[in-house]
């Protein structure tokens, strides 16, 4: 392929990913101009094992223990209290994730990198007096046939200077319990003020020894956490950048 071709090819890509992209913000667009002054609809409640891209989580197990009885004995293997316990245990059951996020990270770093080179060739006594004699022209001396400086500074700043901070707390239901017990959980809770949804997602696995008495467990606690919070709706809308502009920052390449 000539370069001309290739340049035609690139440019005509280029024109189909904005055409596809106007395309789509328009299917987008139309949706909005039909919820002007409404207010934006709440997801209805579903499973989540029925929405697209679910998948059961499956993690390495340990050998499966079966539960056995002692004689004259009013415990059973594997129980935490004398009485039933009414912590989420099995599939369906509803617990209360408290999610406590407060990071803060501040780096700092800076680093300088200097280096001289200096070098030089030439040839003295009878030899250089030769040289000057048969090869050099006249005002050169062999002393000093070729000579190299050289030079290279490098400095370099970054800082990261971030905090972040959440308080809340979502129910969330048991949607699998793997074989070594353990829970896999997932919540989502949306409120609506006035025309923007917050939404909060919190999913991951838990294990049953760390709810606590009142049904609880801590955020911190949750393996393979995965939490979201966000929005969508008229204040989002306008903090993000056009369709228009966000296609353009991945095209130009300058």
């Amino acid at each position: 392929m000539t370069a001309a071709a290739l340049n035609s090819h690139r440019f005509t890509t280029a024109i189909g990913s904005i055409l596809l992209a106007a395309t789509l913000a328009g299917c987008g667009a139309g949706d909005r101009l039909a919820q002007v002054g409404q207010q934006p609809a709440l997801n209805a409640i579903q499973d989540p094992t029925t929405t697209a891209g679910y998948r059961p989580v499956q993690m390495p197990m340990p050998e499966p223990q079966k539960a056995h009885y002692n004689p004259n004995s009013l415990w059973r293997s594997g129980n935490r209290a004398f009485f039933e316990d009414q912590r989420a245990k099995q599939v369906g059951d509803i617990l209360t994730v408290v999610v406590t996020i407060s990071d803060k990270a501040q780096f700092d770093n800076e680093t300088t990198r200097k280096r001289e080179d200096s070098s030089s060739l030439g040839a003295g006594g009878a030899l250089g007096t030769a040289i000057d004699t048969i090869f050099m022209p006249a005002g050169v001396a062999a002393s000093d046939i070729a000579s190299t400086d050289s030079s290279s500074d490098f400095k370099g700043t970054g800082s990261v200077d971030r905090k972040e901070s959440l308080e809340t707390s979502v129910a969330a239901v048991v949607l699998q319990v793997l074989p070594n017990g353990n829970l896999v959980i997932e919540g989502r809770q949306e409120v609506r003020v006035n025309f923007e949804i917050r939404e909060l997602v919190v999913g991951g696995i838990v294990r049953p020894e760390d709810i606590t008495s009142d049904n609880k467990i801590a955020s911190e606690k949750i393996a393979e956490a995965r939490i979201g919070y966000g929005g969508r709706g008229q204040i989002t809308d306008v903090q993000q950048q056009r369709y228009g502009s966000q296609v353009m920052d991945i095209l130009l390449p300058f």
